[in-house]
């Protein structure tokens, strides 16, 4: 092995690839250590000696970054880069990358799938026919839940960044009404989300969409964003779907809302633990669907991930960094 190549160290690979993608391109790059994963007590010890570190969800402080004297390159294996402290990093000269867009296609179809089970309920009534209710029914068909119809609907979509595009040209070719907030017309004076989005302010969307779908980064300003306030905005009928960070909803203030009938249901890929304890509220909350942070893991989701990856940390060594995230 060379020992001039460069260190690359990956502290948490499991999630981003358990096993059905290659990692050759990036060991083809450097003196490679790949870690399924990383406890907060092994960072430093796997992290040691590397020049290049990357991580999905393995937290890197301040102090963490100061103790790594030969690291001068993070890579954030998702979009998202609040598990680094990049103002610490720039300090230190340590250059720190995200991935963007990687998963546009595949959130945006969570967001339908979790809609879609509010809506048509196709596994609670799948397994009724197969406990055999239908072969003992009397009539041709049954439903033990309303079915509800999208077209002519409203999708209100908080966020308009390329995921909040793609679920608005779904909700668009589903015949839903869209509804838009977003912090670059925060008084619904612009309209950049096509001809069929009207941009409304935050509090007008939740007010007047049926769906209520998240997509905004997760910024001490957005933190809590979906509080008690909003959802008593909201209509009985409505539906909540985050996608996008837990912490954007207060989770007592969901629950209590989904528990009274103040809003019908709630589809959440996040929360604000992962995973949640075990009395986290909105697990055992009335209509609510919580599937485990899987929105952006379908292997074609995760190929274009570990491919950006790659193309990242090869734009670093050549000199030419791309994608670089400022604090």
């Amino acid at each position: 092995m060379n020992p001039d190549r460069p260190r690359i160290v990956v502290l948490d690979g499991s999630a981003l690839n358990p096993g059905d993608l290659s990692w050759d391109p990036l060991q083809a790059l450097g003196q490679c250590t790949i870690h399924d994963r990383t406890t907060p007590d092994e960072v430093l010890v796997h992290a040691e000696d590397a020049e290049i570190l990357l991580t999905n969800k393995v937290v890197l402080s301040g102090n963490t970054i100061s103790a790594l004297g030969k690291l001068k390159y993070i890579g954030v294996t998702a979009t998202g880069v609040n598990v680094v402290d990049v103002a610490a990093a720039a300090e230190q000269g340590i250059l720190v990358t995200n991935v963007p867009s990687y998963g546009t296609p595949s959130v945006a179809q969570m967001v339908f799938a979790h809609v879609l089970h509010h809506t048509q309920h196709v596994g609670e009534h799948a397994d009724a026919v197969r406990s055999g209710r239908w072969s003992a029914s009397e009539d041709w068909c049954f439903w033990d839940r309303p079915l509800v119809e999208l077209s002519g609907l409203t999708m209100g979509i908080v966020g308009l960044g390329q995921t909040g595009r793609e679920v608005a040209r779904l909700a668009h070719a589903f015949g839903m009404t869209v509804l838009a907030a977003t912090r670059t017309a925060p008084n619904g004076n612009e309209n950049d989300g096509g001809d069929y989005v009207r941009i409304v302010p935050l509090d007008t969307l939740f007010r007047e969409s049926d769906v209520v779908s998240l997509h905004c980064p997760l910024t001490p300003e957005t933190e809590g964003l979906v509080n008690h306030e909003r959802l008593a905005l909201m209509k009985e009928t409505s539906l909540l779907i985050n996608t996008a960070r837990g912490p954007l909803v207060n989770e007592a203030a969901l629950a209590e809302a989904l528990n009274t009938g103040r809003i019908a249901g709630a589809g959440l890929d996040v929360l604000r633990a992962e995973p949640p304890p075990a009395d986290d509220p909105l697990l055992a909350a009335k209509n609510c669907c919580v599937t485990p942070h899987i929105a952006w893991a379908t292997r074609a989701a995760r190929s274009r991930l570990l491919q950006c990856v790659v193309e990242n940390v090869a734009a670093y060594l050549a000199g030419k960094p791309i994608n670089v995230v400022s604090p």
